[in-house]
C-alpha cells in the first residue's frame, strides 16, 4: 500500500479547513548580505506565527534533484513525482480549460528569439513579450495542417503557448526540444520507445512549418515546445483525501495541475489582492484551499533578488487575512527553489511553516532558511506535508488495531 492507497483508506470528515499557501521557488541562495531573498524579506507577520508553528525543510522530489513546477506542485499534494510524472504540455493545456481526450498529445510551447544566421536561440523567452503578442503569433501558427491529425494552438499567457494534437497512435515518450541555454540551436524532437516514434514525425513536421511561418517575425522568430504527454488520469483529492479542493491561482500552468487533481479553479483575477478577495468568497464552500502566488519564482529566474523579495513581503502583509478566516491548518512553503544567483531551479530545501492547534511548538522565531533548520519538523519531503496536514486538521482515523 502506497501513501496514497493509505490516505483513501484514513480520511474522515472534519471542520477544520486547510489552506496551503505556495510561494512558488521560494527557496533562495545568500545575497550580498549574506541572506536569503526570503531572510532579507520584512516579513513580521510570518515570523510571528513562526513562533507558535511548527518549522522545517522540504526536499520537493528527492536530495539532489531539481523538480520542475509539475514535480513540485504534485508532490506538495501528496503524490509521488516519481510514480506520477506529469508532462508540463498536459498541466499547461488543463489550465486554460483544454479536454484533453484518450488520443490527445499536449505540449507547452514557447515563443524564443533566433538568431536569422546561425539559428541559435538567443533568447528563450522571446523578451517575454506580452500575450496579445503571443495571441496573434499564435493565429499564425493556427494555419498548420498536417493531415489526419486535429490540431489545436491555444495562447496561455507571455510566451507561452499550448498545441495540442489529436490523432490515431499518437502516444507520448518524447524528448523536448529547448536546449535549456542561448546560443544552441533548438532540438528535434526524438521518441523514447517505439510507439511515439509517430508522434515525433508529426511534432518535427509541425515545428518545421512553424518555423517558416514565424522567419521575420521579431522577437519571437520561433518556438520550442516542452513537457509533451498525455493526460495521465490521476485519483482525485476527493478521491483520496475526502477534501473539497479550491484552487487559487493566477498562472494557467498551476490552475492545470489543479484540475489534474480534481480541483475547483475560480477565477481569482491577476494579483495577490484579487486571490484573497476570491478566498474569502469562496471560503465556505471547500475544506481545502491551494493559494498560489508565482512571482518569487518569475523574479528568481530574471536573477532578480530585490523583487523576488517584494513579492514575499507582498506576501506577509496578507497573512492576517488568511488568519482572519480562522484555517485549521495553514501551511506556508515552495515548490521548489529558484534562487537569484542560479536564475533556475534548483535542487534546494524549501522552509515549511505548519500552523495548526495541538502542535509542539519549536525554538524558531523567524521564517528563513537559516532558522528553519532548527525546526521541529526537522528535514522532511514534500509528500509528507498533505498527510501532516491532514492529521492536524483531525482529518485521518488511526491506521491498524
Amino acid at each position: 500500500m502506497d501513501q496514497i492507497e493509505l490516505m483513501k483508506e484514513l480520511h474522515v470528515p472534519s471542520g477544520k479547513k486547510i489552506i496551503l499557501l505556495v510561494m512558488d521557488g521560494l527557496g533562495g541562495l545568500p545575497g550580498k548580505n549574506g541572506k536569503t531573498e526570503l531572510e532579507a524579506a520584512r516579513t513580521p507577520n510570518m515570523d510571528t506565527l513562526s513562533r507558535s508553528s511548527m518549522m522545517g525543510l522540504s526536499t520537493p522530489v528527492a536530495p539532489g534533484i531539481t523538480p520542475g513546477s509539475g514535480p513540485g506542485h504534485l508532490a506538495l499534494f501528496g503524490y509521488d513525482a516519481i510514480k506520477y510524472q506529469i508532462g508540463r504540455g498536459v498541466l499547461e493545456a488543463l489550465g486554460i480549460g483544454l479536454e484533453l481526450g484518450p488520443e490527445s498529445l499536449a505540449a507547452r510551447g514557447n515563443f524564443c528569439s533566433l538568431d536569422p544566421a546561425s539559428g541559435e536561440i538567443t533568447d528563450r523567452r522571446a523578451g517575454r513579450i506580452p500575450t496579445e503578442e503571443c495571441a496573434r503569433l499564435v493565429e499564425i501558427l493556427r494555419q498548420i495542417t498536417i493531415d489526419g491529425v486535429n490540431i489545436t494552438v491555444q495562447p496561455v499567457k507571455d510566451y507561452r503557448f499550448v498545441l495540442v494534437l489529436k490523432g490515431e497512435g499518437l502516444h507520448d515518450g518524447l524528448t523536448e526540444t529547448d536546449p535549456q541555454k542561448t546560443g544552441l540551436k533548438p532540438l528535434p524532437v526524438k521518441p523514447l520507445r517505439k510507439e511515439a516514434e509517430k508522434s515525433a514525425l508529426v511534432l518535427n513536421e509541425w515545428l518545421d512549418k512553424a518555423f517558416e511561418l514565424l522567419k521575420n517575425e521579431r522577437p519571437a522568430n520561433g518556438c520550442t515546445l516542452r513537457g509533451i504527454a498525455t493526460n495521465p488520469n490521476l485519483p482525485t483529492f476527493k478521491e483520496v483525501y475526502g477534501l473539497n479542493a479550491c484552487a487559487i491561482a493566477t498562472y494557467p500552468m498551476y490552475k492545470g495541475i489543479a484540475r489534474l487533481v480534481g480541483m475547483d479553479v475560480p477565477d481569482a483575477g491577476d494579483t495577490i489582492e484579487s486571490e484573497i478577495k476570491t478566498l474569502r468568497e469562496k471560503w465556505n464552500d471547500y475544506d481545502f484551499f491551494f493559494f498560489h502566488v508565482k512571482k518569487t519564482d518569475s523574479y528568481g529566474e530574471d536573477g532578480n533578488f530585490d523583487a523576488k523579495v517584494e513579492v514575499i513581503e507582498e506576501t506577509d502583509r496578507i497573512i492576517p487575512d488568511i488568519l482572519e478566516l480562522g484555517p485549521g491548518v495553514l501551511v506556508i512553503t515552495g515548490d521548489h527553489s529558484t534562487p537569484w544567483a542560479l536564475k533556475s531551479h534548483s535542487w534546494h530545501e524549501l522552509p515549511v511553516l505548519l500552523h495548526a492547534d495541538n502542535i509542539r511548538t519549536d525554538p524558531v522565531t523567524e521564517f528563513g532558511e537559516t532558522a528553519c533548520i532548527m525546526g521541529s519538523l526537522g528535514h522532511i519531503r514534500h509528500t509528507d506535508i498533505m498527510p501532516l496536514a491532514m492529521a492536524y486538521a483531525a482529518r485521518l482515523t488511526k491506521f491498524g488495531a
